[in-house]
């Protein structure tokens, strides 16, 4: 895959869509269809402002896999709105977010956006397969940091993490995890891991909060570099750091693989070239129709053809 990739972490911008465009926007049945011209009105403007080559809306196919719920059963479990034996579990969504959804793949896979979504995997782990595969520069779109882990300034990858909408957009290189954080993108997820993050369930090590982690991946160079430290007498961690993370072993032993995104995913083979016409055309004049999708489809598809 050469030329610029950029890549959707869909769930991530059609819930910001949602809570930023009023509910008020409405189908020609009453519907809301908020979300749906939000994430519309957001690929545009990501279109004409960063032009990639190629362009893939990733999906949650499942956003909690059992995979990391077996190894860290607390994980994401906030969240559930509801189990199901054997099945993913359902997340909690607004109510009229919802049915949204289903609107927003049907208009995507009509105008020709390639979209993918893997049985068993998260959009992150989707999204860190198509980066380890890419061969040219990457822009990730999101709104959650658990994709910094990604961002390497060597082989042009960073993230596009929106402040406000996404007219304004924080370009995530390796200098600004380094001012932020302490951290490269390969260390974001050990500091992650460290520190923990109560809006995915993860407990982090006990006392260890952001710049303590920081401190010591500075000291250490990585989650193993600190694992040995702590079995070495003559390091540097004081009684208090020794104690909490020789107490955090067996998390510290299964939390990697939660928490560092997938790069194994089996893709399905997609054309990921970014339109410049509509794949079907009289699907989205119904679409367009039925939903009263008006200026935020015509604007991304005249964006599309220029």
């Amino acid at each position: 895959m050469t030329g610029r990739l950029m890549l959707l972490d869909t769930a991530s911008l059609y819930f910001r869509a949602y809570f930023g465009v009023p509910d008020s926007v409405k189908a020609p049945d009453g519907t809301p269809v908020n979300a749906v011209r939000g994430l519309l009105d957001f690929i545009d403007r990501l279109v004409r402002d960063h032009r990639p080559d190629r362009l893939v809306a990733c999906m949650d196919a499942d956003w909690r896999p059992q995979w990391r719920v077996d190894l860290i059963p607390t994980y994401k479990a906030h969240r559930v709105a509801e189990e199901h034996e054997g099945a993913p579990d359902e997340e909690e969504v607004p109510d009229t977010l919802a049915p949204q959804v289903p609107v927003i793949e049907e208009v995507l896979d009509a105008i020709g956006i390639a979209r993918v979504g893997v049985a068993g995997y998260e959009a992150d782990d989707v999204i860190g397969t198509f980066t380890g595969r890419a061969e040219g520069p990457v822009d990730i779109v999101t709104g959650d940091r658990d994709l910094y882990q990604l961002v390497d300034d060597e082989r042009g990858i960073r993230v596009l993490y929106p402040l406000k909408g996404v007219g304004t957009l924080q370009l995530t290189d390796e200098a600004v995890l380094r001012e932020k954080y302490g951290v490269d993108g390969r260390g974001y997820a050990d500091l992650a891991l460290l520190r923990g993050d109560p809006s995915d369930g993860l407990p982090g090590v006990a006392g260890i909060g952001e710049k303590t982690a920081a401190k010591l991946l500075a000291e250490f160079g990585d989650l193993a570099g600190i694992m040995a430290a702590v079995d070495d007498p003559r390091a540097k961690l004081t009684p208090s750091q020794r104690k909490r993370l020789t107490e955090a072993r067996p998390y510290v032993a299964v939390a990697p693989k939660v928490v560092r995104v997938a790069g194994d995913v089996p893709l399905p083979d997609v054309d990921t070239v970014l339109p410049h016409a509509p794949r079907d055309p009289a699907a989205v004049r119904e679409l367009a129709h039925r939903w009263g999708l008006g200026g935020s489809l015509e604007r991304l598809l005249a964006t599309l053809t220029h």
